[in-house]
């Protein structure tokens, strides 16, 4: 997630301290991947580099360099020094913040907030620091020419390549990219809000449609709410391999909705709020309108993860939110095998 871009951003606008802390390397087991980050002032930490005695270590470190200026790289080994069992070896990077805006960090939030995928390029050095943002064309926080060629070339080939978050020695390169898990939930009701509630805190862009008016209330950062006649519609705007939630408030819109959604064929995963019953009623229908039996069977009805049989909101969307974990993981292990080889078959209900 990079709610922290914006967090940042509004401290440094109040020049409010604070101390941006990355996990800028990992050696062995760490609770938190390279790039997790948490922002410590004087009086509150935001977000979090994996809790225990890392964070708190971490915290109280960050506490004692409010009023530096000079970033640092620190190791905090986590077995011997800190007794947590991950065992392996953590580097932490500190940045302190606060007198204004960062350059960089104002022409990130601009970048972020047009969706345009960026790296952030850091030389970790005390004595000549060095930090901008690369995008595939453009250099910013810094004029292109002070900007070192290799790290350049450094930032681009993780934009172009894995994305994922990489330090070659004191150069660090940390992709700042749009979610690729997007999901449409379609209803507003109180599983639907329970569902969002419980999705929003991932990393994924959510659109939740409804056809009623002003049944939005309180609605997270990364959602977009859609108020429309025919909510069936927006299931065209949704990007290929997008996850589906259908429960509205009628079972005739759930039809239109799903038999969009199948059509398509592209989704991910198309879950409907229901019963078996419900899903026999659809199924006899969908056939009627043509549909193939292989595009019926992507349907999961009833949704959420075998084993949770809780009727009520919160239970629903915790079991919902499993799922399409779930399938999430499974669809990036399957791709990471050779196309002759399959991993085991985990059971998914349908």
């Amino acid at each position: 997630m990079n709610e922290w871009i914006e967090e940042l951003t509004d401290l440094c606008a109040a020049d409010e301290a604070a101390v941006l802390v990355t996990v800028a390397g990992i050696r062995g087991s760490a609770p938190r991947e390279i790039g997790a980050k948490m922002i410590v002032t004087a009086n509150e930490t935001i977000g979090t580099i994996g809790g225990g005695q890392l964070e708190f270590q971490c915290t109280r470190v960050a506490a004692s360099l409010l009023q530096d200026e000079a970033l640092s790289l620190r190791s905090f080994p986590l077995g011997s020094s800190m007794g947590q069992c991950c065992g392996g070896v953590v580097e932490i990077l500190f940045e302190p913040l606060g007198n204004g805006i960062p350059a960089w960090l104002r022409d990130l939030g601009a970048l972020h907030g047009q969706r345009e995928a960026a790296v952030i390029a850091t030389h970790i050095s005390r004595s000549a620091p060095v930090k901008f943002v690369v995008t595939a064309d453009r250099v910013f926080g810094v004029d292109e020419d002070e900007a070192s060629s290799t790290m350049l070339a450094g930032a681009r080939a993780v934009l172009s390549g894995s994305r994922k978050p990489h330090r070659d020695v004191q150069d660090f390169f940390e992709p700042v990219v749009m979610p690729d898990l997007n999901i449409a939930v379609f209803g507003a009701g109180h599983v639907g809000t329970a569902v969002v509630d419980a999705l929003w805190n991932l990393d994924c862009n959510i659109r939740w449609i409804d056809s009623r008016r002003n049944v939005f209330r309180k609605v997270p950062r990364n959602v977009r709410t859609i108020e429309t006649p025919d909510p069936a519609l927006e299931v065209a705007a949704m990007p290929s391999g997008s996850f589906y939630l259908v429960m509205t408030h009628s079972h005739a819109l759930d039809f239109d909705v799903c038999d969009r959604i199948l059509r398509r064929n592209d989704a991910s995963y198309c879950g409907l709020i229901g019963s078996v019953s419900k899903r026999r009623r659809f199924e006899k229908r969908f056939r009627q309108q043509g549909l193939s039996e292989a595009l019926i069977d992507t349907l999961v009805c009833p949704i959420g993860v075998a084993g949770i049989s809780g009727k009520k909101p919160a239970e629903i969307a915790v079991a919902v939110a499993a799922e399409i974990l779930k399938v999430k993981d499974e669809a990036a292990q399957a791709s990471a095998y050779p196309e002759n080889v399959h991993p085991l078959p985990s059971g998914k209900r349908r």
